[in-house]
């Protein structure tokens, strides 16, 4: 092992320890991934389950409480309340007592008996409109299944056209395996950003930065000591978001694990290149936390982590092509539930190493011109 190496080994040794015993930094390293893992995996949900549902069955026939049956077992709706009066709705929706009103008119069954058509009420509180879009699928998906299961019982013909729906790569629609895979991108963005930014502002806070100048270390040296202890507890959350993925919530990775881990450095490499042009800013540890919290929310808004790409303005949808982690995301979905091919990983790989070249470029530049 050559002078150099050995050096950078030493100082690799040396920041992994100071990251173990200083407490605040401990605490970002283990804290925030812990935290956020559990609560996107199980509180961060598109689903929507035990809808708290009142019902109104002015219907005085067994179809009516058969229709009002279906929505009880199904799993998804809770009747929480039996009105018995239109005049009741209304104090309910207004309070947020319930989500939905369900309201089966008086000649329901009659309607259905004459072959005649018999629509019921769905009333919803639209204050939380994509909620209430959920249920109103829901509440479509019972009474469609309903109609369909008595027209064949009355021997009437079924509809011209019906929709077989079929969902590929998430066969459930379970929303936790759109989002526990993106907590890769997000848990290893965060934690390499703070342990970059940060290693160079604890050496100034504690003094300790001026001796590591006048050792024989280079600045060069000293760039790539202090980035890759970041890269390797990265990748080990990484590892560790995998496993709890497949074990814990039984989540498919139906790709190739070294097109993983090859995405997964190339995307550590990017962020390490931020995290050093704020370490060349921040004097100390607020301000590096600060300057990483500035980068991380608009990251992760401009990433499809949460909500999808094509619903915000072009101009935006074109930034966030240099933004790292939406091509990160994109491919470790795809990983998990889609096994991509190498055809459709090359691109994302490709695009993540052009932007990992310029943001080392730049941050060595800002770390080394802080230095001198």
């Amino acid at each position: 092992m050559t002078a150099s190496l050995q050096r950078i080994a030493g100082l690799i040794v040396k920041e992994l320890l100071a990251i173990w015993k200083d407490w605040r930094t401990r605490a970002v390293v283990i804290g925030p991934p812990i935290i956020q893992l559990i609560v996107f995996s199980y509180a961060a949900s598109f689903d929507v389950d035990h809808v708290a549902m009142a019902v109104l069955n002015e219907d005085a026939g067994l179809q009516g409480r058969e229709l009002v049956a279906r929505f009880e077992g199904s799993g998804r709706f809770d009747r929480l309340r039996t009105l018995r009066s239109v005049a009741e709705i209304a104090p309910l929706v207004d309070a947020e007592r319930v989500q939905m009103v369900l309201h089966v008119p008086q000649d329901f069954s009659a309607r259905l008996k004459s072959g005649r058509p018999a629509p019921v009420q769905i009333i919803l509180d639209g204050r939380q409109s994509n909620t209430a879009l959920v249920i109103l699928d829901y509440a479509r998906e019972i009474t469609l299944a309903f109609a369909r299961e008595w027209r064949a019982r009355a021997g009437l013909p079924g509809p011209p056209a019906a929709i077989v729906a079929r969902a590929w790569f998430n066969p459930n629609l379970e929303s936790r395996w759109f989002i526990v895979p993106g907590l890769t991108a997000l848990l290893t963005l965060v934690v390499t950003i703070m342990l970059t930014a940060l290693s160079v502002a604890r050496e100034r806070e504690l003094g300790t930065f001026e001796q590591l100048l006048v050792t024989p270390l280079r600045p060069m040296e000293i760039m790539i000591g202090k980035t890759v202890p970041a890269l390797i507890i990265g990748s080990f959350e990484g590892t560790l978001i995998l496993i709890v993925a497949l074990f814990w919530f039984a989540i498919p990775f139906t790709g190739s694990l070294a097109h993983f881990y090859l995405g997964l450095f190339v995307y550590l490499l990017a962020v390490s290149g931020i995290g050093l042009m704020l370490s060349s800013i921040a004097r100390t540890q607020q301000q590096a936390l600060l300057g990483a919290f500035l980068f991380v929310v608009p990251a992760v808004i401009l990433s499809g982590f949460a909500t999808p790409l094509a619903n915000i303005p072009e101009i935006l949808e074109r930034l966030s092509l240099v933004n790292p982690m939406r091509h990160f995301l994109e491919l470790v979905r795809g990983l998990y539930l889609q096994a991509l091919p190498w055809p459709a990983v090359w691109p994302k790989l490709l695009a993540m190493a052009a932007i990992a070249l310029v943001n080392l470029i730049v941050g060595a530049w800002a770390f080394r011109r802080r230095l001198g």
